[in-house]
C-alpha cells in the first residue's frame, strides 16, 4: 500500500483524513469479507484459490454473485456476465471520480482503479464535494487513504473466513454486512427525486423478480432502476426543479 511520507503536508493529512474517515466501515467490511471467505470454503474452494480470487478480482458483491452461481452450476457465461454487470457500477463510479483523478499519472490511475470500490467512491466522492480546492496530489492522497483501511481489511477478512469459517457458529448474523454496507453508503446520496426513485424501483423490482433463474432478478431490477432515475431526472430538468 503506497505511504504518503514522501508527499505534501497537506497531501499527508489528506491521506490520514481518508484513512480516518473510512473506521466506521471497517465494522461493515470485515463482515462481509468473513462472508466471502465462509461461501468461498462451502463452495469448496481452497485457501490459495479464495484468496487469488478475492485479491486479484477484489469486487465483494461480485464475487459472492460469482461464487453463488458457481455453486448452482450456472454456465460460465452466466457467471461471468453477472459478475461483469454487478461490478458495472464501477464503470458508472470512475466516470464520476474522472474530472478529479483524470490527470493522474497513468500508473496512479491504474492503482486508483484496482482500489476502487463502494466505500472509496463514496467517501472520495462526498470529501472532493465538500473540498473543492483540493489539490490533484491531495484527492489521490486522501483516496489512497481510504483505500489503505479498506482493502486490507477486506483481505484479512477473507482469510479468516475461508480458513475459520467452519468454526462461526450459525447464529452469528455474519449476512447483515452486505445490506447494511449498501444502505450506509447510498442513503446519503439520496439527495434528489430522481435518486430515490430509482432507489425505490431496484427494491420492489428486486423484490419482484427475486424468482428469476441464476439471479438474474437482480440485474433486471438494477437496469428498470437506471431508466427510472433517467426518466425522472429527465421529467426535473424540464420542469426546471432539478434539487
Amino acid at each position: 500500500m503506497p505511504s504518503p511520507s514522501s508527499e505534501t503536508p497537506n497531501a499527508r493529512r489528506a491521506f490520514w483524513r481518508g484513512y480516518r474517515n473510512a473506521l466506521p466501515f471497517v465494522l461493515i467490511v470485515a463482515p462481509f469479507g468473513l462472508v466471502f471467505g465462509v461461501v468461498a470454503l462451502e463452495a469448496g474452494f481452497t485457501v490459495s484459490q479464495a484468496m487469488a480470487f478475492t485479491i486479484g478480482t477484489y469486487a465483494g458483491a461480485a464475487q459472492l454473485a460469482a461464487i453463488q452461481l458457481l455453486t448452482e452450476q450456472a454456465p460460465l457465461a452466466i457467471v461471468i456476465f453477472t459478475a461483469l454487470a454487478v461490478n458495472a457500477r464501477m464503470a458508472m463510479y470512475s466516470a464520476a471520480l474522472a474530472p478529479h483523478l483524470g490527470q493522474a499519472p497513468l500508473w496512479q490511475r491504474a492503482m486508483l482503479g484496482y482500489f476502487m470500490v463502494d466505500q472509496t467512491y463514496a467517501l472520495s466522492a462526498i470529501e472532493y464535494e465538500n473540498r473543492p480546492r483540493m489539490s490533484l496530489g491531495e484527492k489521490v492522497a486522501y483516496y489512497m487513504g481510504v483505500a489503505a483501511l479498506v482493502w486490507p481489511t477486506w483481505v484479512a477478512a477473507s482469510l479468516v473466513g475461508v480458513i475459520a469459517g467452519n468454526l462461526i457458529p450459525d447464529w452469528v448474523p455474519l449476512g447483515f454486512a452486505v445490506p447494511i454496507a449498501f444502505t450506509a453508503m447510498i442513503g446519503p446520496m439520496l439527495r434528489t427525486m430522481a435518486h430515490v426513485a430509482a432507489a425505490l424501483m431496484s427494491v420492489v423490482a428486486a423484490l419482484l423478480l427475486s424468482g428469476v433463474p441464476y439471479s438474474l432478478g437482480l440485474i433486471l431490477a438494477a437496469l428498470l432502476a437506471m431508466g427510472t432515475g433517467a426518466l425522472v431526472e429527465s421529467w426535473m430538468v424540464k420542469r426546471g426543479t432539478w434539487t
